[in-house]
């Protein structure tokens, strides 16, 4: 018995890139922090929303590298200058990926209130009939 991938499909002529998208998906392995939330705002645009206390705009980069959106954030450390009785609040880095559909863009980033703000916007191409004609042979 041979096993079909999803991009072997017979149906599914020119999505391989599929398959590729979706074990990259999953080797992300984002661990959980920062936590954030994704949110359906209007029936073409998401809103994805990191809780990031402690960080601010200067310590934070957010790129779109190959379809792949990426906030990245490092915070100074200072500790050397403390004296800490209990730390519960790490200063940390992190690296917190989200794959984008074709026809998703990212719009603007906000701050407020230690939650990142970041919208996406989908685009909807225009239905196109095309027609083929048949070469007499």
């Amino acid at each position: 018995m041979t096993k079909l991938t999803l991009g072997a499909h017979p149906y599914l002529l020119g999505f391989e890139q599929l398959e590729r998208l979706v074990e990259r998906t999953a080797k992300s392995g984002n661990e959980g922090y920062p936590p954030y939330n994704i949110e359906q705002t209007s029936d073409r645009s998401y809103r994805i929303t990191l809780a990031l206390a402690g960080f601010r705009e200067e310590d934070l980069s957010i790129t779109v590298e190959d379809r792949q959106l990426v906030v990245r954030g490092r915070q100074q450390d200072d500790s050397a200058e403390r004296v800490f009785l209990h730390r519960g609040i790490a200063a940390r880095q992190f690296q917190r990926s989200f794959v984008l559909a074709d026809g998703v863009d990212v719009g603007e980033a906000s701050m407020e209130n230690g939650l990142l703000h970041i919208d996406l916007n989908r685009t909807v191409p225009d239905a196109v009939v095309q027609e083929i004609k048949i070469r007499k042979g």
